[in-house]
């Protein structure tokens, strides 16, 4: 079946082919210099509709497909020269022809930035401008959609827009904050028929005067430009469903309410995005929650220190591709921007999300150097309340000064409750936990630009962050926990007193933990830049991180009488305050010489780490001098190829340096290390890319080596399914490495897009397991092809097939894991005013010995009905048409193998009304 889909195809592409004409010929100026990038558009003489749209290569050579049957007016034009004209007969018997043009240069530039609009690609330096309408067919419905079919640009499934490999995080409209931070608010919520340009902006600082000082390639921003009637007035949707689930429940009905509203003007912006539904559609997610940056940077990038404040989440269940058993969400965001007069700009978001998650599944794991298999039945409801609050400001009186402002609140509610039913052999464990967690945080940054003449250039920044954590964790279980893992202090249990720990008599054992974490960081930098002359500047950084941290953490049993059996002594008590200084000086020189950029730099750490607790204090001070160089290779304007070499001092925050125990879950206790040591990271990286519009190729490739020495590690007791964990520093005859290969061609032939991605990842790493040092490898293969079609009035289609191939191999345990997931979709306009599009996923999970094997698929479809040019639309949508109940997912760790198994929701059918603002 699959062969014949790919044959169909096939033959469907060269009839298309036979249909048509290939157009070629170069564009020159006066004197014969090929023009690169020059556009050249094929209109139907007859109708004016463009049919055909080309960009010129670095030897000026474009080329263009003709339909046979019509005659074209062909229009040449390059920015700064005069548009020339010329008409193109092609009958049914045509055969391919060739045609040049010589441009002239052009006095009045105005009408030529018209026509440069009215092309469907234009590339003005590191800027790409799209016009949207060139791709689109009117059954896009969301940014997202206009997205996937431009040229080199890609939206992956978690909705972010990438281009050149690149996760754009900075979303504008018209210029302005679209949800600093994040691109995935942007694509599935703007409207599709608002959007007239893309403009994708590489190489992005949003300080001007900044530009071409510092290595700016893996900036990528996305700015969008409205259509005419959508400016300087309210536009937008409201959309409300309601509808079944196939699911038996009492409580089956489902129902989705989702307003949207937008204006924007030259001088202020608003947007409100709201969003209500139980059917699984998850507008915003926990993860999504710790990933938004709110636009802020990353402080000291490349400077050669990696140290970050984690997040104390205690392992909240995570859906499966946003999938669970049950999920409701509710969803109110707000952004705007606000422009006091042409020195001052205000802007700000917030983001409230209240999401409650039923999650079920179904765990082997096999425990491998015991060779015990635990086998668990869990359920948890989990109740997610998400918030955050943006104030930003930028103050730029002249060209030479810029003042920004800004302040990031992040604050939620998180709770979790698990049952669940452990088996070991023929024992059962019936266990309960609790999770809970209520962390503050805000993030705020002064930054200074100050440009003194054409030589001199500063830039100071500020950041300051103040983090405070109270999670706490219980567990009620059958059997005594932790049984032979550590020593006690005391035992009512049994005479064996350094078996168990230290708990009383219970039916069952109900232990807590209490534990509060407040962290105070701040950055300060200065740079340099002294500008030699056109090809080369010297960058000069000064700047330190301080970071003072206060852990408490208690342990404690609830006996079966309500009172409290205390564990008094330190192995399960921390109060514990960690300080890390990191004060550093760096020089950084960058030279363009030829096609290359050389920008090689070094920078000079002092590290000093002061550690209280237990009554003792411990004081580390180390100097590093750290190395780092940029290379880019600029083989032509949309060629290149990149490469990265670093040095990063990689240093722990308090958690790992309490030398008390700290609960993970029922059957995992954490013990820090007050003796722990940084690790060195070593990190190559090598990038090539290229965008040609000439005959609409994109091609990137990218290889990724990281060898870690003394790195960080854990050193882990196992008893059972029992275990404490401690990180330790691993000498360097034992380095952890990381070898990774990726790989995207994508190539456009008339309306069809072919797409082949692959990745390979090869991992190894050392932990050591009851004394013993383990070696785990893995090695993770993910291939992907499609292609998809983007005609104008037939029905479009993708289909592909994706293969992941996983390897584990623990210690000589080896587990390989298959995927196999062939898919498809369909969008089909009919009787003028119908629109059905459908999507279909299979899934093939197996392993090598076919002990676990499960085959599940999933099938949407949604019809809509708008008449016209009327603002209502009438939709059913149905989802998991084919009452798919679970997927599948495997993991490996050092001392286990997990093949899970996840509950999904059922079959729903809606029935939806939209209305268009």
């Amino acid at each position: 079946m699959k062969k014949l889909l790919w044959l169909a195809v096939f033959l469907f592409g060269f009839t298309i082919s036979a249909q048509s004409i290939k157009a070629k010929g170069t564009i020159k100026d006066s004197i014969g210099n090929p023009l690169e990038f020059a556009n050249v558009i094929a209109s139907i003489k007859t109708t004016g509709a463009t049919e055909s749209y080309g960009i010129t290569n670095h030897q000026g050579r474009y080329q263009l497909d003709l339909p046979k049957g019509n005659a074209y007016i062909l229009k040449a034009s390059f920015l700064g020269f005069e548009t020339k004209e010329q008409i193109v007969n092609v009958p049914a018997d045509a055969e391919n022809i060739e045609l040049d043009f010589i441009l002239s240069p052009q006095e009045n530039q105005l009408d030529d930035v018209e026509i440069v609009y009215e092309m469907p690609v234009t590339i003005k330096g590191d800027t790409i401008v799209y016009n949207a309408d060139s791709f689109t067919n009117g059954d896009e419905r969301k940014l997202g959609d206009v997205m996937k079919k431009l040229p080199g640009v890609e939206v992956n499934e978690d909705g972010e827009i990438q281009v050149e490999g690149k996760t754009v995080t900075k979303v504008m409209v018209e210029g302005k904050d679209f949800f600093d931070g994040d691109s995935k608010l942007a694509t599935k919520n703007i409207p599709a028929d608002a959007v007239d340009k893309v403009e994708v902006l590489r190489n992005y600082n949003e300080v001007d005067q900044m530009r071409g000082l510092g290595n700016d390639r893996d900036n990528v921003a996305i700015n969008i430009k409205l259509k005419e009637g959508k400016k300087n007035f309210w536009f937008g949707e409201v959309t409300a469903g309601a509808g079944i689930a196939d699911d038996y429940a009492a409580e089956s009905g489902r129902y989705l309410v989702h307003p949207k509203l937008f204006y924007y003007s030259p001088k202020y912006s608003i947007n409100l995005i709201t969003d209500f539904n139980n059917i699984g559609e998850v507008p915003f997610t926990f993860r999504d929650y710790f990933n938004f940056t709110g636009g802020f940077k990353n402080f000291n990038k490349g400077g050669g220190t990696s140290f970050n404040i984690k997040n104390s989440d205690l392992g909240f269940a995570v859906s499966q591709n946003n999938r669970a058993k049950s999920i409701a969400a509710k969803f109110v965001a707000g952004n705007f921007s606000y422009a006091i007069n042409d020195k001052l700009d205000i802007s700000g978001f917030g983001i409230f999300s209240d999401n409650k998650t039923n999650i079920v599944n179904n765990s082997i794991r096999q425990y491998i150097l015991t060779g015990l298999t635990e086998n668990t039945n869990a359920e948890n409801e989990q109740h997610n309340q998400l918030a955050m609050l943006k104030l930003s400001s930028t103050y730029k009186p002249n060209t030479s000064f810029q003042l920004d402002y800004d302040a990031l609140v992040k604050t939620s509610s998180q709770s979790e409750d698990d049952t669940t039913i452990s088996i070991v052999n023929t024992n059962q464990n019936n266990i309960s936990e609790t999770k809970e967690n209520k962390p503050f945080s805000i993030n705020q940054t002064v930054n200074a630009y100050y440009t003194l003449n054409d030589k001199n250039i500063f830039a100071a920044e500020i950041q300051h962050l103040y983090q405070d954590e109270d999670p706490f964790y219980q567990a009620i279980q059958d059997s005594i926990p932790f049984r032979g893992v550590f020593t006690i202090i005391k035992d009512t249990l049994n005479s064996n007193a350094d078996t168990y720990t230290p708990l009383e008599q219970s039916d069952r054992y109900n232990i807590n933990q209490d534990k509060t974490v407040k962290s105070n960081k701040l950055d300060a930098k200065v740079d340099y830049y002294y500008v030699l002359n056109n090809l080369s500047n010297l960058n000069f950084t000064i700047g330190t991180t301080y970071s003072n941290q206060k852990f408490n953490s208690a342990i404690f049993q609830i006996l079966d009488n309500g009172n409290q059996n205390v564990f008094t002594d330190t192995d399960f008590n921390n109060d514990v305050s960690y300080t890390f200084t990191d004060a550093f000086f760096g020089l950084h020189y960058k030279l363009k010489a030829g096609k290359f950029i050389f920008t090689p730099g070094v920078t000079l750490h002092n590290y000093n780490l002061k550690n209280e607790q237990l009554g003792t204090t411990s004081i580390q001070n180390d100097w590093r001098l750290l190395p780092d160089v940029n290379v880019v290779l600029e083989l032509k304007k949309s060629e290149n190829i990149r490469f990265n070499y670093a040095v990063t001092s990689e240093y722990s925050d308090v958690n790992d340096y309490v030398e008390g125990y700290v609960f993970n879950n029922y059957n995992r206790l954490f013990k820090g290390n007050s003796a722990l040591e940084n690790a060195l990271s070593h990190t190559y990286n090598l990038t090539y890319f290229s965008f040609n519009l000439f005959n609409y190729t994109n091609l990137s490739g990218n290889l990724g080596y990281t060898r870690k020495i003394e790195a960080i590690k854990t050193t882990t007791e196992l008893a059972g399914i029992n275990q404490v964990s401690s990180p330790i520093n691993f000498e360097s005859n034992f380095p952890d490495e990381t070898f990774s290969a990726a790989g995207r061609f994508s190539k456009t032939v008339k309306k069809i897009q072919f797409k082949l991605d692959a990745s390979l990842v090869v991992s190894k790493s050392n932990n050591t397991v009851n004394e013993e040092i383990r070696e785990s490898q893995s090695f993770t293969q993910n291939y992907n092809a499609s292609l998809q079609s983007n005609f104008k009035t037939f029905p479009n289609f993708e289909v592909g097939y994706r293969y992941i191939k996983n390897d584990y191999d623990n210690g000589g345990a080896e587990q390989t894991y298959f995927t196999n997931r062939p898919y498809a979709n369909v969008n089909l306009r009919f009787l003028k005013n119908f629109n059905f599009f459908a999507e279909w996923d299979y899934y093939k999970y197996t392993n090598e010995a076919k002990t676990v094997e499960n085959n599940y698929s999933f099938f949407n479809a949604n019809l809509y009905y708008q008449y016209g040019d009327s603002p209502w639309e009438f939709s059913v949508q149905a989802t998991n048409i084919l009452d798919t109940d679970a997927i599948n997912n495997d993991s490996f760790t050092d001392q286990f193998n997990t093949t899970s198994q996840y509950f999904v929701m059922p079959r729903i059918v809606m029935f939806v009304i939209k209305y268009d603002l």
